[in-house]
Order: C-alpha cells, then structure tokens, then sequence
C-alpha cells in the first residue's frame, strides 16, 4: 500500500511539473520551426521548407506582439537573397509600421541596401565590420569579414550582398561551405556567379554541367 501512495505521488508530481507547458510556448515553437524551415530551405527540401514555415508564422500569429512575425518574414527575405532570390521584403513592409522596431528596420534596410549610416550600430554585431568596409569601399576587408562570420547563414548572406565586388576565391569558398553543409541551394547560386565570372569556357562548360546535374531528379 506505502508503494502505491509513493508511486501515485510521484505521478502527480510528473504530471505538476514535468509536462508543465511554459506560457510562451508559442515563441519556441515558431522558433524551432523557422530554424527546421532554414535548413530544409537551402537544402532545396521545398515541400518540407513549405510545412514548417506555415508553422512558424501559424504559431507567430497567436500573440498581440508581432515582432516574431516580423523577424520570420525578414528571415525568409535573407535567406532568398542569400541564394540570388529577388527579394522585396513586402510581407515585412505590409507589417513596418505597427512593429516599429528600430533593430529590425535597420536589418531591412542592409538587406535592401537602403541602410544609413546611423542604422549602423543598430545591425546585429556579426555585419557591423563588414558594412563599415563596404561603406568605405575596402572590399578586400570586407571579403576578409565575411570569412571570419560564424555563422554560414550570416556567410551566405553577407557574400551575395557584395557579390559584385568578392574575388574568385570567395566565391569558391561559399560553394564549399554551402555543399559541406548540403545547401544545394547556395550551391547552384555560386556555381552560377564563378560561371559568369570566368573567361575560361572549359570551366563555364563544366559548371554548367554540375548546375544540370544538379537541377535534375532522380
């Protein structure tokens, strides 16, 4: 009888406190959900991206506080242009005005080359060196900065905002980061760029090549 007291106590006690669901539930998972849409994103896995971006801004959408929205839809506008993808970022600008957050719109206006110089200090610190070089126009630093970013999504954006003004051997090093870490999308994008950036027609036939492989099933 003492076990069955013991034992019906400790279910109580799961049951208070382990399978207690955290009030903002809603943030984490919307947050989990954008970080499985990145990945299946730029890995081209589009019905799985499709699924899990509903679900990010489905559960983004049950709060008064709109700022994960709008960081949802700014994400999604980075990661187009991070692979070459026209981007206006309309669904962060239907939303702007009752956000009105500082930080966010200066993250907009990098990513839409509309950023000031007063916005500056306002972007997350990992692009900070890099836009005060392209600001001055040192290229060859800001190659160097978008090296030394930890992260590859910050990688991937930050060279196809400057991909006019990136060397050759950059380009190559996206396209190696972007297939260590299976992005096919990124990869078929710096494929393209070394491709209009060569003069060599072995190696633009080649990558042409790889861009077919690439794009066909099966």
């Amino acid at each position: 009888m003492k076990k069955i007291i013991i034992c019906f106590s400790l279910s109580l006690l799961f049951i208070g406190c382990s399978f207690k669901t955290p009030p903002n539930q809603w943030h984490y998972n919307s947050a989990n959900a954008f970080e499985a849409y990145k990945k299946d994103f730029l890995s081209s896995n589009d019905s799985l991206a499709k699924n899990d971006y509903s679900r990010a801004v489905k559960h983004a959408k049950v709060s008064s506080d709109l700022r994960t929205l709008a960081r949802i839809y700014l994400g999604e506008c980075s990661l187009n242009i991070s692979v070459g993808q026209e981007d206006e970022c309309k669904k962060f600008k239907d939303i702007q005005d009752v956000v009105n957050d500082p930080f966010l719109n200066a993250y907009y206006s990098f990513i839409t080359f509309q950023l000031k110089k007063e916005q500056i200090p306002l972007l997350p610190q990992v692009y900070q060196d890099f836009v005060w070089h392209v600001e001055n126009l040192e290229y060859k630093e800001a190659n160097e900065d978008i090296l030394k970013m930890d992260e590859v999504t910050s990688q991937l954006l930050a060279a196809s905002l400057l991909k006019e003004n990136i060397h050759n051997e950059l380009r190559d090093k996206m396209i190696e980061l972007a297939s260590f870490h299976g992005y096919k999308k990124a990869v078929i994008f710096w494929l393209g760029e070394v491709k209009n950036n060569t003069l060599d027609n072995k190696k633009r036939e080649e990558i042409s090549k790889k861009i077919s492989i690439l794009n066909t099933k099966g």
